[in-house]
């Protein structure tokens, strides 16, 4: 983490406050820090009541527990902010096979997508007072198909679409709204793939670079989406998958 956000100034974010919902452990958690680092007040946002109790002390993050599903209380957490320059919505779910099921369907396509809307219209009006900058968290998947896990991919699809319309509805607003997409790095939710050594193989041979992707690469492509540097950058969804949906799964 340190090599990455010493590449930006140390105060970039300093008197900013930064929304990443999803931000209890992995992905959105590092991306957190990252934010915080530079100056950064965070808040940051977990469904688990449990996770946020074990968080530990980090002066610069504030943990708060918020079940992205539930209309009301992502009206009133909205509502409660009184500034908002950056929101990560980072918050997201695959549940594998069971997918298949409408029920489970309907509720990971809720958390992936349709919370990346619900929080995106609620700070709206905050992140407009800030000339401010939305990051969603996409995914490989937005660009290919896996039948095991049909919400969860489209639900990454579907958030190239919101980032698309919503960077275009809001442009003249002063807000800028972007993606990021990750391919396969290190979390709990691909430890199935990596914990075993085919799997780990196998997307090391197609990736480009060789490796499994850390959470940590994601921290400074989101720090420069949101940064000064990235002023006129907007409606784009930016690949960190080391190379891997380009890579030829024949040689994988």
């Amino acid at each position: 983490m340190q090599e990455t956000v010493e590449t930006f100034r140390k105060d970039l974010f300093s008197g900013q406050h930064v929304i990443v919902s999803g931000a209890t452990s992995g992905i959105g958690l590092d991306i957190a820090r990252g934010f915080a680092a530079l100056g950064a007040e965070v808040t940051a946002t977990g469904s688990s009541a449990d996770k946020i109790a074990g968080m530990g002390s980090e002066s610069a993050i504030r943990f708060t527990r918020l079940d992205v599903r539930d209309r009301a209380a992502v009206k009133a957490f909205c509502a409660d902010q009184e500034r908002c320059d950056v929101l990560i919505n980072g918050a997201g779910i695959a549940r594998g096979g069971a997918e298949w099921d409408e029920d489970i369907f309907l509720d990971t396509m809720d958390v992936n997508l349709n919370a990346q809307f619900r929080l995106a219209i609620g700070l709206k009006d905050r992140l407009a007072e800030r000339g401010g900058s939305i990051i969603n968290i996409a995914s490989m998947l937005s660009y290919m198909a896996d039948p095991g896990v049909p919400a969860y991919t489209a639900s990454k699809t579907g958030v190239l679409g919101l980032t698309r319309a919503l960077a275009h509805k809001w442009g003249r607003e002063g807000i800028r709204v972007n993606a990021v997409a990750p391919g396969y790095h290190k979390t709990d939710m691909t430890k199935p793939i990596w914990s075993v050594p085919f799997g780990e193989e196998a997307v090391s041979r197609r990736t480009a670079l060789g490796r499994w992707g850390t959470t940590i690469d994601l921290v400074g492509p989101c720090l420069f989406l949101a940064s000064p540097a990235a002023a006129y950058v907007t409606g784009m969804c930016l690949e960190v998958d080391g190379g891997f949906v380009t890579g030829n799964p024949l040689e994988a």
